[in-house]
């Protein structure tokens, strides 16, 4: 084989390793607080905001703090790395991403889902016929 050939061949498995990696790291579970305490990966918590606990952003650190309940009722700190999320009071659901730490979750990012002001009521879509 000749250097070109070599070279070639070395830049894909070059490339093909490090897709490999980026893939991997980019592949984030939903779990619960629990596996997520077990698994100290980055993963995705699905659950709703304790209304009824403090939420508050601390400027001096740059983190907004919450309690939330996943699925399975767990209830747990998390520590929100950045302001508060739009529309987090009216949140249906939170998805927190991140890992499990000191026993609270510091997450990278929150995402919200609010209700849709375009889904009807059960009712309104009976008497229609639909």
């Amino acid at each position: 084989m000749n250097a070109k050939t070599i070279t070639g061949i070395l830049i894909i498995v070059i490339f093909l390793v490090v897709g490999f990696f980026s893939f991997s790291e980019s592949n984030i579970e939903y779990t619960n607080f629990q596996n997520a305490s077990s698994n100290h990966k980055t993963c995705q918590v699905k659950g709703s905001w304790v209304k009824d606990k403090e939420a508050k952003f601390d400027a001096n650190t740059n983190e907004f703090i919450f309690y939330m309940k996943d699925e399975n009722n767990t209830e747990m700190k998390v520590v929100l790395a950045g302001a508060r999320p739009n529309n987090f009071e009216m949140a249906e659901s939170v998805v927190a991403k991140g890992k499990m730490k000191d026993g609270n979750f510091y997450a990278k990012e929150v995402l919200t889902k609010c209700p849709s002001k375009y889904e009807g009521k059960g009712e309104d879509i009976q008497k229609s016929g639909i």
